[in-house]
């Protein structure tokens, strides 16, 4: 894309935080993420399909379906030459392609040369005409939420254009009565083993049908359930009908085949892709196609005791070295108070700290390609880039050795759980956490901060805007299963991915609501203030999908990280040869990995 592309890009706020801006009369317009205006095109050309069926003889107007063509093409990235383009206008070849030159020489479209062997060029919208529709769908987007009364007119930037949610709906209890009985007698689950799933089982349990039993569903921590589920996508007859997928591991599982492709079952399901947040959504995708529907979600930010802020007349954290100032001020450990607690523990806690800070200082381990806080879902390994021995992971590990002087003595042995124990406890001021255990916090009886804690995105390296990474878990089906028989289970996973079943979960005390619909329930918002905080932070678009990559080498990343970042942290090792280390490790083990998923690759193809 051009450099003036790109500017034309900012200024129309497409990247995310930056708002449109003031227009000439000084009024703030509001601002449209890329997903939204994306979704506004496809209304806008839907809108006029009706009218050219019922009216006879009705003109398409060519110089509107031009600027939507021009539009759409920007979005998506999606390269356009001038045949294409007069195509779309709906007008015969010579009426179009007058109008495309004289929008040429009025500068509403710009010429961008294919290279420099070619000659001819591809076309795109110049800054002036990509400026005015997105004024204009900005309107569109805020006379929709004034005609539904979802929004004031003025507060379009809380309303989320395309997303199925009304704010005076109330979602209905739970019901048992949608689910086929029939069709899903001895369906078996393979789960992870935290309070989430844990529930959903009783949830599932309580309806006494036949499929209820609670042995139908086997629930495994999360290092055993990776390794269970391997064995249960290599060995059919396991007997596993869904199966529950750390999003990191997509990419393995589904570059190894291992996975149904749910493009084709999605059609028929109860299941709207629509009412998922796209950043939540896009992390069930490989390539391009749908392997997984997220079941539910959880982000990593930073939790802060508002008490204790206001009593030492502090602000809460928006940078790095404002934290690092902040728990220095609150660290008192002869009152057992400390000012921070995170994920020191080596392995897997330290290796997503790492991974999460890192993502902070606006990098990820892998050099991957990305559009926004959300990756492309394409990867080729044979162009691997690594990020973990460079300035922004030696900058992390020395964030990583001054949290170390306000943190608990046992920080090299906390983990998710321990962190949690110690803020829910009073003894932290201030902790990194999954919005999911973060629940504890108001809904815990014996929690000491309840309604003491402010929520807050993870502060950034400068004054830069934040962003929180996703986590959570898909729900796929195994590649083994029959057409006919994916069909049946993706009636049990829309039944559990409902906004029924998630609104259950949020007011039992899990802040999941990866669904526009949930997010809007007054009942779903008014059980924590997590549900309203995370809602927001998905609409203006701070939440990335990249700082734990999806790649089918993401177990070896995580295991060396492990090992290497807690060296250089808590063992004394020097932080530029423990990166070092780190990433040729790295490589080594991903070129050795990718050898060997090729040959089995191949084996499964030639079968």
């Amino acid at each position: 894309m051009t450099k003036q592309a790109h500017k034309a890009e900012d200024k129309a706020g497409l990247n995310g935080p930056p708002p449109i801006g003031p227009d000439e009369t000084g009024k703030d317009i509001g601002k449209l993420t890329e997903h939204e205006l994306s979704r506004i095109v496809t209304f806008l050309k839907a809108m006029r399909s009706p009218f050219d069926q019922i009216v006879p003889g009705a003109r398409q107007d060519a110089y509107w379906n031009i600027v939507l063509e021009l539009a759409e093409s920007y979005v998506s990235q999606r390269p356009l030459d001038q045949s294409s383009l007069i195509a779309a206008s709906g007008a015969s070849y010579g009426t179009g392609n007058r109008l495309v030159l004289r929008m040429i020489e009025d500068g509403l479209i710009r010429k961008v040369p294919r290279g420099p062997r070619h000659k001819t060029a591809f076309l795109e919208p110049s800054d002036e005409l990509l400026d005015e529709f997105v004024r204009y769908a900005v309107e569109v987007k805020s006379l929709l939420a004034r005609t539904f009364g979802l929004r004031s007119g003025g507060e379009t930037e809380e309303y989320y254009f395309g997303g199925s949610y009304f704010a005076s709906h109330i979602i209905a209890p739970l019901s048992g009565g949608d689910i086929d009985v029939d069709a899903l007698r001895n369906i078996r689950f393979l789960l992870n083993d935290d309070n989430y799933f844990a529930s959903m089982r009783d949830m599932w349990s309580d309806f006494r049908t036949d499929f209820g039993r609670r042995s139908s569903f086997d629930l495994r921590r999360l290092p055993d359930l990776y390794d269970q589920a391997r064995a249960a996508f290599h060995q059919p007859d396991a007997g596993y009908d869904v199966v529950a997928v750390n999003m990191p591991w997509l990419g393995r599982f589904a570059s190894e085949g291992l996975l149904a492709d749910l493009g084709e079952v999605l059609e028929g399901a109860a299941i709207n892709p629509l009412d998922f947040h796209p950043s939540v959504w896009g992390t069930g995708r490989w390539n391009g196609r749908q392997y997984g529907i997220p079941i539910y979600c959880t982000i990593e930010i930073l939790t802060a005791r508002r008490d204790l802020f206001e009593d030492a007349g502090l602000r809460f954290p928006a940078t790095c070295d404002q934290l690092i100032d902040a728990a220095e001020v609150l660290h008192r450990p002869d009152k057992g108070q400390y000012g921070i607690v995170w994920n020191g523990a080596r392995g897997m806690p330290i290796a997503h700290s790492f991974m999460f800070m890192l993502a902070s200082h606006g990098s990820s381990v892998i050099d991957i390609p990305r559009r926004g806080e959300n990756w492309t879902d394409t990867y080729d390994a044979s162009s691997l880039v690594l990020n973990v021995n460079s300035e922004a992971g030696l900058e992390v590990v020395d964030y990583m050795q001054r949290l170390v002087a306000y943190s608990p003595p046992d920080i090299a042995e906390i983990d998710w759980n321990r962190r949690i124990d110690y803020f829910i406890s009073g003894h932290a001021a201030m902790a990194y956490c999954w919005t999911m255990r973060a629940a504890r916090y108001e809904h815990e009886l014996a929690s000491k901060v309840k309604r003491k804690v402010e929520y807050l995105p993870p502060p950034a390296r400068s004054e830069r805007a934040s962003t929180a990474p996703v986590g959570g878990f898909l729900l796929t089906i195994p590649a083994t299963h029959t057409l006919e028989r994916q069909k049946q289970i993706i009636d049990a996973i829309a039944w559990m991915a409902s906004p029924e079943a998630m609104k259950a979960h949020v007011k039992n005390g899990f802040p999941v609501a990866p669904r526009f619909s949930v997010c809007a329930d007054p009942e779903a918002l008014s059980s924590s203030p997590i549900v309203r905080f995370v809602d927001r932070l998905a609409r203006h678009q701070k939440l990335n999908t990249w700082s734990r990559p999806p790649v089918p080498g993401y177990m070896e990343i995580e295991r060396v990280l492990g090992e290497e970042i807690h060296n250089a942290v808590f063992q004394g090792k020097k932080a530029r040869t423990a990166l070092a280390d780190a990433e040729a490790r790295i490589l080594g083990d991903l070129r050795g990995a990718a050898d060997l998923h090729g040959e089995a690759g191949a084996t499964r193809r030639r079968a």
